[in-house]
């Protein structure tokens, strides 16, 4: 077999205009052929084909098939397929997609004597999952997820078998094998939390869920009463507003997501404390109509909620602590929200055994001493907390199988590679194909970028031929962009420094970030396809947001702007579909691989420098944060890392020898 020679004479594979017994499927008057398992080839000489059903012309030509006389040569008693269907593919009309067409696949090119897989090759998507599958007992959304990842003959296999499949394929890719993913999954089924959808304006999602977010973020249950959601839009006025009200003091101010993640924590909090403490729960019970921020001025309940999440998860973390030191700041003398709030004690209500009628008439009597007793114990209890923290999760448990190896970002490349190896027909699947090059650039842009999810998710764009924005004009969006720069070149993104979490970092020094993107590996290829038609396909008509990465627009929803938890989605369904490698179908390009989110990207980067340098200070540059914190939070810089870079130092010596 070659790709390169000609046919032989008289056996070219080249179409006529004439319809031929082959595309019919029928044999011109001629005694049909006898079915033999392997015909003898005609010629053994071709040009390599480019398309499924050029491919099996081809081949159903080499060895003298019709459709007709193929369809029956594999068939089998039972079987369901009809031959008109090996017609329309050999007419290009359609391809297989399901689990028994790819069945007919195989048992073609084992006729053909061809090697496995050789045909399905051709396929114009490659990583479409194929339907069929039969999964009994399993909700329709969760076979759309597992169709992605099992094996072609499923069906054929042992229950057995099947059993250990499904089990492997919904602990290593769906939810990820780890102890926090497991607490996870159990404790977002307990449904308890008060939500506040007049401050976020929407309700959380079910099922979607970062590895960097408390699990109870789920646990949203109902919302919560006008009293305390009036009290909650009050705070976060107070602390998110340019100029602080005439008559309050305040010390520092809430981005938007500082603003979100409080909402969030003080809703699980008064959750907690609603909820009924008979169920697995085992909340206290407070009336929903007495919750107030006026109950966060007693030292009873703080003590009673830090225990009661001790309880739950097992030990103490950092995030009790952290909810400490916010409710000493709310009540710091002169500058503390609730400090200044002393009509917060009106709307308190007596709680047997937490909160007495004499607890709350003192701190009607005297609202700055009951402040001032929390904020002595808010930070009395940080502190003993702080001393007995664990951390909850191993933030590198999920990409271990990429730090240890020796080149962090050369092995996470290898799946950007597999997008484009198995990138779908663009002509035929357009919106599949966009969404490939959207997986593409994000992991792409991550690893040249380094930029935290924020940052990368609100990226702009302006495409080639406009003027690009005004650094003024991205300071007051607080986003950066991606532009083509005709002084260099090149595409080029510009951040301004306000963009950024840490901002006020020394690494900034109030100057923007800046850097021209290398065309490596075909990135500008692909950038520019999407920018030009990928965007349009997914976008559909809907209105567009002027972000790089937009959502795939479907008809139930028009918003095509990516949120925290659907870009996280997004790139957890990428290293899915494409990073983890699956043992039952052979897809995947790294062992060992869990499912992570954007994030994950700064550890992979900074640990990659490290190994190669061990300098903590180049490894910041890479994520735009200080030697200190990539010390602290990203490097993972094994002690055989260290001494291998050592050792090279010493090796010369032996070289030069």
């Amino acid at each position: 077999m070659s790709s390169s020679k000609a046919p032989p004479s008289g056996a070219s594979s080249a179409k006529s205009s004439a319809p031929t017994p082959l595309q019919t499927g029928k044999s011109c008057g001629r005694k049909p052929a006898p079915v033999v398992e392997f015909p003898e080839a005609l010629f053994t000489d071709w040009i390599e084909p480019s398309s499924f059903h050029e491919a099996l012309e081809l081949h159903m030509h080499r060895h003298g098939d019709s459709c007709w006389h193929l369809w029956k040569a594999i068939i089998r008693p039972g079987d369901t397929l009809d031959h008109k269907t090996v017609e329309s593919w050999v007419s290009g009309r359609r391809t297989p997609r399901s689990v028994v067409s790819l069945q007919m696949l195989s048992r073609i090119e084992h006729r053909y004597q061809l090697p496995d897989g050789y045909l399905r090759a051709f396929l114009p998507h490659q990583t479409r999952a194929p339907s069929g599958h039969k999964l009994e007992g399993v909700s329709t959304s969760e076979q759309r997820r597992l169709a992605w990842h099992l094996p072609d003959d499923f069906n054929d296999r042992s229950a057995k078998e099947r059993s250990e499949i499904l089990t492997w394929v919904r602990e290593h890719i769906l939810s990820g094998a780890t102890d926090y993913r497991r607490f996870q999954a159990a404790a977002s089924k307990q449904r308890y939390a008060v939500r506040f959808p007049t401050l976020t304006g929407r309700r959380p999602a079910r099922n979607a869920m970062s590895e960097d977010t408390d699990p109870d973020v789920m646990a949203a249950a109902v919302d919560a009463p006008p009293g305390l959601a009036s009290e909650l839009a009050e705070l976060v006025r107070f602390k998110t507003a340019t100029l602080t009200e005439i008559g309050f003091r305040r010390n520092g101010v809430w981005g938007e997501e500082t603003s979100a993640q409080r909402i969030e924590h003080f809703g699980l909090m008064f959750g907690a404390l609603a909820v009924s403490p008979k169920g697995v729960v085992a909340g206290f019970g407070v009336p929903l109509a007495d919750l107030s921020f006026g109950l966060l001025v007693f030292p009873t309940v703080w003590d009673w909620y830090v225990q009661w999440r001790e309880r739950r998860r097992g030990f103490y973390t950092r995030w009790e602590a952290d909810m400490l030191l916010l409710i000493g700041s709310l009540t710091r003398p002169e500058t503390g929200w609730m400090r200044q709030k002393p009509q917060l004690a009106h709307r308190l209500r007596a709680v047997p055994n937490l909160i007495s009628a004499e607890d709350i008439e003192e701190a009607q009597r005297d609202w700055a001493a009951a402040c001032d007793a929390m904020h002595i114990h808010a930070l009395a209890r940080a502190r003993e907390i702080d001393r007995v923290t664990q951390v909850h999760r191993d933030p590198f448990e999920p990409i271990l199988p990429i730090l240890e190896a020796e080149s962090p970002v050369g092995e996470y490349r290898k799946i950007t590679q597999e997008i484009l190896r198995t990138l779908p027909n663009e002509r035929r699947y357009p919106r599949q194909a966009a969404e490939a090059v959207r997986s593409f650039l994000m992991l792409r842009l991550g690893l040249h970028l380094g930029l935290r999810q924020k940052n990368l998710r609100q990226l702009m764009v302006c495409p080639p031929g406009r003027s690009p924005r005004t650094e003024r004009q991205l300071e007051a969006l607080k986003r950066g962009e991606l532009r083509w720069s005709d002084r260099v070149e090149g595409w080029e993104v510009l951040i301004p420094a306000v963009a950024f979490k840490n901002s006020d970092s020394s690494l900034f020094s109030g100057k923007p970030f800046r850097l021209v993107l290398p065309d490596l590996g075909d990135l500008y290829r692909h950038l520019v396809a999407y920018i030009r038609r990928h965007r349009e396909a997914l976008l559909a008509n809907a209105e567009d947001p002027g972000t790089l990465f937009v959502k795939t627009v479907m008809t139930t929803s028009r918003d095509a702007a990516y949120d925290q938890t659907t870009f996280y989605e997004a790139w957890r369904l990428t290293i899915q579909r494409y990073g983890i490698w699956n043992p039952y179908t052979g897809r995947g390009v790294i062992k060992g691989l869990l499912p992570h989110g954007p994030h994950n990207i700064r550890d992979i980067l900074a640990t990659h420098i490290l190994k190669q340098t061990g300098s903590y200070e180049q490894a910041s540059y890479a994520i735009q944060d200080t030697p200190e914190v990539v010390a602290k939070h990203y490097g993972r810089f094994f002690p055989q890392d260290k001494a291998a870079l050592a050792a090279n130092i010493l090796n010369q010596v032996w070289l030069a020898a």
